[in-house]
């Protein structure tokens, strides 16, 4: 789906792009800032794009959700601070095989993992 949504055939609400990354509004948000990042490369997960990706890719998609997080006023510069996670594989609830990094703040939230 977000190979889709890089192509144009899927629609989003792009929240900031730049030659590496795409950044968009979850369509299911779990805070009131709900942010999905992805590289415009093929990677499945964190450590596929961490290993794989060259630099300037990598310089790319951390620097489009570092403007995110400030645009969205949940950095640290301007907000009370957000949540970055990547999910990967059927243990990590990854439901996308395309590696993507959320960004969630604008409310205090609650525990990172539940308990069981």
């Amino acid at each position: 789906i977000f190979a889709r949504i890089l192509r144009g055939e899927i629609p989003n609400d792009t929240v900031a792009e730049n030659d590496h990354a795409l950044a968009f509004r979850d369509i299911t948000p779990r805070a009131p800032t709900h942010v999905l990042v992805i590289p415009k490369g093929k990677y499945v997960s964190f450590d596929d794009f961490a290993t794989n990706a060259p630099p300037d890719e990598i310089t790319g998609f951390m620097r489009l959700c570092a403007d995110v997080a400030r645009q969205e006023g949940v950095s640290l510069e301007g907000g009370n601070g957000f949540r970055a996670i990547a999910n990967a594989g059927p243990d990590g609830m990854q439901e996308v095989p395309h590696f993507h990094l959320h960004i969630l703040g604008g409310r205090r939230l609650g525990a990172l993992v539940a308990d069981g």
